[in-house]
């Protein structure tokens, strides 16, 4: 058993409370280094609220959340964000009106200052990444089109690459597949697959197939606490996440 200090995540007696009731309840969680976990769990389970507890924008109740050894719960998302954590939520949130490269460009981590982002010089290095990430996500042959004409699932993945290009160790991605095509979700699970490579994803989906293609480890939530946790098939024969499943 490692100890805590060598996980990417490390979610110890998590509790967010809205009114009396226990959105998330007393949740441990660790995510290693390069790990692609996923967390199911039927409606009102907390998965969204526990990715917005990560990034800062809710606040713990009580408990304690470290990346890599240093504890999140006193930051703002800004710092949060600094610190390598990286999120997607589940509506995209791109530049509808700028291009492709300009939508990987004006993410590239330079840019960042106050001033830094007027006077912006367009690098050979910053030209390299975008055009190395737009590669990645499937986006290689569309630098220059708006990013409103994209299908649904090119601006997911465009999303991931503005995520991608600042280096988060840890990726967060709040239902990936929503909305996608069979060819996009596949693509999708590919993508995942070669992104979690040097750094952590924690995914929340609910398609199962696409679960069981690119899980390392799935975390099953319900009420707020863990229900069960393990491989794909472990989980899925598991007697009480049957239960919860068939019983909504």
């Amino acid at each position: 058993m490692s100890s805590n200090s060598d996980y990417t995540l490390a979610i110890e007696d998590l509790t967010v409370s809205f009114d009396g009731f226990k959105a998330v309840d007393n949740l441990n969680l660790y995510v290693d280094k390069d790990e692609l976990r996923v967390v199911i769990g039927p409606n009102g389970a907390g998965k969204t609220t526990v990715l917005d507890l990560i990034c800062g924008k809710t606040k713990a109740t009580e408990g304690s959340i470290k990346f890599k050894n240093k504890e999140l719960t006193n930051l703002s998302e800004h710092q949060i964000v600094h610190a390598g954590v990286g999120r997607k939520f589940q509506t995209p949130s791109i530049y509808e009106n700028l291009s492709v490269y300009e939508n990987l460009e004006v993410s590239y981590p330079k840019g960042h200052s106050v001033f830094g982002s007027l006077v912006f010089k367009r690098t050979v290095e910053v030209d390299r990444r975008v055009r190395e990430i737009a590669e990645e996500i499937f986006l290689g042959e569309f630098l220059d089109m708006e990013a409103a004409l994209l299908s649904h699932g090119q601006k997911q993945w465009l999303e991931i690459g503005m995520l991608l290009i600042q280096e988060p160790e840890l990726l967060m991605l709040d239902e990936p597949v929503a909305g996608m095509s069979v060819k996009e979700r596949e693509q999708t699970a590919e993508l995942l697959k070669k992104i979690c490579k040097g750094r952590s994803v924690l995914v929340i989906e609910h398609d199962m197939e696409f679960v069981a293609r690119i899980a390392h480890k799935v975390t099953v939530l319900h009420q707020g606490k863990i229900l069960a946790e393990g491989d794909m098939q472990t989980v899925q024969n598991n007697p009480k996440v049957i239960e919860v499943y068939l019983g909504h």
